[in-house]
């Protein structure tokens, strides 16, 4: 038989939302790439996705339910049928309900599929109706998100195309050659454009290595240079007072809280020297269009709330709006203002922050948790104070479901795991929330094994659970026309006639031109009072640096090239390493591929060391999304991240992480001794 290609697109958590042309031949997937449906994806893939085969047809895919037929943890399970792991699942949360009440039971799901079909559907009717407990999905975009909503409304933002216009482009704690590879390319066009480009990050990513400035601050700092631009644009006299008078609220507020950080101050906290401050200050203030990218990186800290709302305050008190590739970018998830009225209004049921899992596993509460139902999500892998989480998950009396497409590290601890069909096998719809999207997911291959949908699963469950109304949506099918009828405008018709839709304001708005600040006059508000009461030091300022004489390297865990978060982990790569600036590892004593332990107070991770003056002297780094198995003692950069929440959102201190790290003696009989993990039988 020949082979077909067929069109869909990739629902995963990345900004681009690539279109694909799939080749497939007899129901089975010959290759993945990209097609130019979606134009600013370019007509190519990541090579993360063009890989997504080893997933579909790999050793840890997950072929049909089966339940644990030894200790949690170590991955032994037993095949059973569809209908006996529901009845198992429906008796053990029916019993959780009668003896500890709903709250008892904890659904976990987070960022394994962005499609607005494999989650907030069905699963959460069913959940909903259940009377559960809420989870907190603040691991990512938490600060960040709080303060776009709280200044902007979360105003649609800056695309990609519209990068070629600037003539100032910040890239502020963000690395687009590893997460929206598509954005490289409009920021090299704008260049060559005669765009200056800067780069804030404290390792030298691909892009700062071509910039016309690298400024490496200390993890933590941002808030702090940004807030010295501030004090630079107003005592300067190049703040915009016509643009704020007419376009915003509390701007003085913010000038007061400014005005103690000149550049010598925030070049002492960050480490950066003051010339580089005053050079992008300057540059700032002097340039236009100018386009700040606020990425996720500067927020995974203590300070990332107030550093998100000093960098997104800047377009508006210097006056940058108003002009293609003037404002600034970082997401655009709400801009289709998407409603789900199937959900009805939020239960008043308690909420789990999920960097609190492990906590909320161990410490007493009322109720407990005795039962937890994860899908779209791999908290073992992903969550800080891991080796709690661990502990959390290894509790006997804890009734544990995993709904995933592979054997995860998380799913090594279920008591029922049940196998989930991968985005091409299934009905979605793609979002965006870079460019401007939002396309079909069609299946385009056989399903594999005895593999499930999320509406497919989870409109069984409400079923058994007896939590719908005679008549209501209980499968894909009815969900995904329900999700079309609930798109707004004519999106709906768009996707059917063509696979994908434009929003009402076109795929290029320009802000404060084509769209406004959706807070309830129009305005930016620069000084949220509900945003004041929340900061524990108030808006616009600065905590501390949690070093200490004991741990004084700051850990952080960026994205990496290998994983879309943790997806994709459980594919062979090579030999992980902390990367450590020189200096750093020779007052220690340490060579290049050393074995090594990094510890602190909560754990400690083997690995080999990287020598490399691509970060920033008292930094290192350790990617994020790994699974146990890339280091040696089965301890990820998520065992050293205390579970402290930001400044704003409850979001995570990933960064926060202050660690030693030394030479691992007797390094050989230790990986020796590491056991590899389990498969399921």
């Amino acid at each position: 038989m020949e082979n077909v290609v067929v069109d869909t697109a990739c629902p995963l958590d990345c900004p681009d939302s690539c279109s694909l042309a799939v080749t497939v031949s007899e129901g089975r997937l010959v290759s993945i790439d990209g097609s130019t449906l979606n134009a600013p994806t370019g007509g190519y893939i990541c090579a993360k996705v063009r890989k997504f085969g080893d997933r579909v047809y790999g050793e840890a895919r997950l072929r049909h339910p089966a339940v644990r037929s030894g200790p949690k943890g170590q991955a032994r399970f037993s095949r059973v049928t569809w209908d006996e792991a529901f009845e198992m699942i429906v008796g053990r949360l029916n019993e959780v309900r009668e003896k500890w009440g709903p709250e008892a039971i904890l659904p976990f799901s987070y960022g394994g599929s962005n499609g607005l079909l494999t989650q907030d559907t069905l699963d959460a009717v069913v959940f909903r109706r259940l009377g559960a407990s809420r989870l907190g999905r603040t691991v990512c975009a938490a600060p960040t998100g709080t303060a776009a909503q709280a200044m902007y409304g979360k105003m649609p933002c800056v695309t990609y195309e519209d990068y070629p216009d600037a003539r100032l482009i910040i890239l502020w704690g963000v690395n687009p050659s590893t997460s929206g590879i598509h954005l490289v390319p409009y920021v090299r066009q704008a260049q060559k454009q005669g765009a200056r480009l800067i780069v804030i990050d404290p390792r030298a990513t691909p892009l700062a290595r071509h910039a016309d400035l690298h400024i490496a601050p200390r993890p933590g700092t941002d808030v702090a240079i940004a807030l010295s631009m501030h004090r630079y644009l107003f005592e300067e006299g190049l703040a915009d007072a016509g643009f704020m008078a007419a376009h915003t609220r509390g701007a003085e507020r913010l000038r007061g809280r400014a005005a103690a950080w000149t550049i010598e101050r925030a070049a002492e906290i960050s480490g950066v020297p003051e010339a580089a401050i005053h050079q992008l200050a300057q540059d700032y203030a002097s340039t236009s269009p100018a386009l700040v990218r606020c990425g996720w990186g500067l927020e995974r800290n203590r300070n990332g709330g107030n550093a998100a709302m000093a960098i997104l305050a800047l377009p508006a008190v210097a006056g940058k709006f108003g002009v293609r590739g003037g404002g600034y970018s970082m997401s655009n998830s709400s801009a289709w203002n998407i409603t789900r009225p199937w959900l009805g209004p939020e239960p008043a049921t308690r909420i789990v922050n999920m960097n609190k899992l492990g906590r909320a596993l161990m410490d007493p509460s009322d109720p407990p948790i005795k039962a937890m139902f994860v899908y779209n999500a791999n908290p073992v892998a992903t969550l800080p104070d891991q080796q709690r989480v661990l502990q959390g998950m290894a509790r006997d009396d804890l009734f544990t479901v995993v709904f995933d497409q592979v054997m995860t590290d998380t799913a090594a601890y279920a008591d029922v795991i049940l196998p989930a069909t991968t985005f091409l096998e299934a009905y979605d719809f793609a979002k965006g929330y870079g460019p401007l999207s939002l396309q079909l997911v069609r299946p385009v291959i056989d399903t594999v094994g005895e593999s499930r949908s999320n509406p497919e699963v989870f409109g069984e469950l409400a079923k058994r659970l007896g939590v719908l109304e005679s008549g209501e949506t209980d499968n894909e099918l009815d969900m995904l026309l329900q999700v079309f009828q609930a798109l707004p405008g004519d999106a709906g018709t768009q996707i059917g006639d063509t696979g994908r839709a434009v929003p009402a304001f076109g795929l290029r708005p320009v802000q404060f031109v084509d769209v406004m600040p959706r807070t309830f006059d129009g305005k930016v508000d620069l000084f949220p009072d509900a945003l004041e009461a929340e900061a524990p030091t108030g808006l616009y300022t600065y905590q501390d640096d949690p070093s200490s004489e004991r741990f004084p390297l700051a850990l952080i865990s960026p994205a990496s090239d290998k994983t879309i978060s943790s997806t994709l982990g459980e594919l062979p790569r090579p030999g992980v390493a902390v990367v450590m600036n020189p200096a750093d590892a020779a007052s220690r004593g340490l060579k290049q591929d050393d074995p090594i332990r990094m510890f602190n107070e909560l754990g400690e991770v083997q690995c080999a060391v990287k020598i490399d003056d691509s970060i920033r002297q008292g930094t290192v780094s350790l990617p994020k999304g790994l699974w146990r198995k890339s280091t040696w003692n089965q301890s990820t950069a998520n065992t050293l991240v205390p579970d402290s929440l930001t400044d704003l959102g409850g979001g995570a201190c990933f960064n926060d992480a202050r660690v030693q790290v030394a030479l691992l003696e007797n390094a050989s009989s230790q990986r020796k001794d590491a056991k590899p993990q389990g498969t399921s039988s």
